[in-house]
């Protein structure tokens, strides 16, 4: 699959963090701005979007450090404090999911959902699934009970199987996978490396899905350590 649409020539020079004592940068003076963490996996399914939509001129990035982050974020343009969150239109809008479609309904650049009804009803299933595939895989974490997470992998690997068009969820890239790749980079360095768990094994398309996307540059973000309190 062709990128050349949605990857820089050259990597994006990427934003500062802001600490603390930074500035706020000015509010709804027509700057689209997308506030994150580039830790955070649930900002890092919109940067993805962002990126891969080919949008780094058109949507600025705002970084915080989500330990340290400023005052103003909260009490000036965010109040649940939580990222990501986008800056458009005069308007603020959070919550990961409702952003990249969002990006991808009201923004120029490759489309990430197919026009095909049937998939478009699955994609919205996957995306809905995605809180209870992320919680109870937390949830084995806390009680190092890995077996409780073999049916959820099951279902990505089943889930996987239902077009044979291409090794996305829905045959070709899509939210979904962007929605997925986050969490399941993290999940998988934890539970080989904790765990002794592989979460590949006995999932041929699982394995191609990961392999694919890791070549994929706009959706290659380190897998950082694994945190408990979602944002």
């Amino acid at each position: 699959m062709s990128t050349a649409a949605s990857d820089k020539a050259t990597p994006e020079k990427l934003t500062p963090v802001y600490g603390p004592t930074s500035e706020q940068p000015p509010l709804f003076d027509g700057t689209t701005r997308l506030y994150i963490s580039y830790r955070c996996p649930f900002a890092q399914r919109v940067l993805i979007t962002r990126n891969f939509k080919g949008l780094q001129d058109e949507i600025k990035l705002v970084p915080f450090n989500l330990r340290s982050r400023p005052d103003w974020y909260a009490e000036k343009v965010y109040s649940e404090n939580k990222v990501p969150s986008l800056e458009h239109n005069g308007k603020i809008m959070g919550e990961s999911i409702d952003l990249m479609k969002y990006l991808d309904s009201n923004f120029e650049g490759p489309s990430l959902l197919p026009d095909d009804a049937t998939k478009k009803q699955f994609a919205e299933e996957l995306l809905e699934y995605t809180d209870t595939f992320n919680g109870n895989v937390y949830a084995a974490f806390k009680g190092d009970v890995v077996s409780d997470v073999d049916p959820v992998f099951d279902f990505l690997e089943n889930s996987l199987s239902r077009f044979n068009d291409g090794p996305f969820f829905l045959g070709q890239f899509s939210l979904v996978d962007i929605a997925y790749i986050p969490f399941i980079e993290r999940f998988q360095v934890f539970l080989s490396e904790v765990l002794k768990y592989d979460i590949t094994e006995g999932r041929p398309k699982l394995a191609a899905l990961i392999e694919v996307l890791n070549i994929i540059p706009s959706t290659s973000y380190e897998p950082i350590t694994i945190s408990y309190s979602s944002s």
